[in-house]
């Protein structure tokens, strides 16, 4: 018996590396699985490389209200319904500081990071209430907990969706859909790479390195240990998880 069985679940951002890890673990537990991206080359990729009957794709910006409601519909279509939501898809932004961030690339930022999540809510939250019930798992960081210099677009963006999941798990509760996020410390994926080296271009290794001595546990999370916590939250064993603000950070923040 998985801990997902006979659950289905959407997940955005499915071509990277938490996304991919969330999904393959949704799957190994049991969950019927639509992995959703814009980058149809990368996630057709991945699907191959996971080569899992559990997981299906699905080409969607997330940015686009008629592409949250067509990967919904997609998998009631396959699978009959959604019981887990999982927006994870976003984008880190460029690194600079508030007085040269270019306006387009805070608006592209803000657009996929915010209203992404919140379209996605808007789509799935239907379609949970018809199921009894549901998990909605929002990925956050711990840039959305305090403040990130040269980072301000992303940051931003991190601290907005806590505020629209402690909205939202208000709002639905009484239909039996949990709200969460996840906020994770630096992650060993292509974002992080791209963070590093705009950080301090050439010298990456050693942005990691003062990154890592900040963490207590010495270490990057891997994609696994992120969806390791997601798994808690779309399963009933977080029955009573909601409004909650999941730190996998190492502790990092404390």
């Amino acid at each position: 018996m998985g801990r997902l069985d006979g659950k289905v679940a959407v997940i955005t951002g499915g071509a990277g590396d938490i996304g991919k890890a969330a999904g393959e673990r949704f799957a190994n537990e049991g969950a019927n699985v639509l992995l959703v991206d814009v980058d149809a080359e990368a996630l057709a990729a991945v699907c191959q490389e996971m080569d899992n009957a559990y997981i299906a794709s699905f080409t969607a910006d997330v940015t686009r209200a008629e592409d949250n409601l067509a990967m919904i519909a997609e998998a009631t279509r396959r699978f009959g319904g959604v019981d887990i939501f999982l927006a994870n898809a976003g984008i880190e932004g460029s690194v600079t500081p508030i007085t040269e961030c270019d306006e387009a690339d805070f608006d592209q930022v803000i657009a996929v990071n915010v209203k992404g999540p919140f379209l996605g809510l808007k789509a799935a939250i239907p379609a949970m209430m018809a199921r009894g019930g549901g998990s909605i798992i929002i990925s956050s960081s711990v840039a959305g907990v305090r403040g990130s210099a040269n980072a301000s677009p992303y940051s931003t963006s991190k601290h907005a969706v806590i505020g629209l999941m402690k909205s939202a798990a208000k709002e639905v509760a009484a239909h039996k859909i949990r709200v969460n996020t996840v906020n994770p410390a630096p992650v060993e994926s292509r974002m992080m790479r791209s963070l590093e080296e705009g950080l301090a271009p050439g010298l990456a290794d050693q942005v990691k390195a003062v990154m890592q001595s900040n963490i207590p546990l010495g270490h990057y999370a891997t994609p696994q240990d992120i969806a390791n916590v997601m798994l808690f939250l779309a399963s009933d064993d977080a029955a009573f998880v909601t409004g909650s603000v999941q730190m996998v950070d190492g502790g990092m923040m404390a």
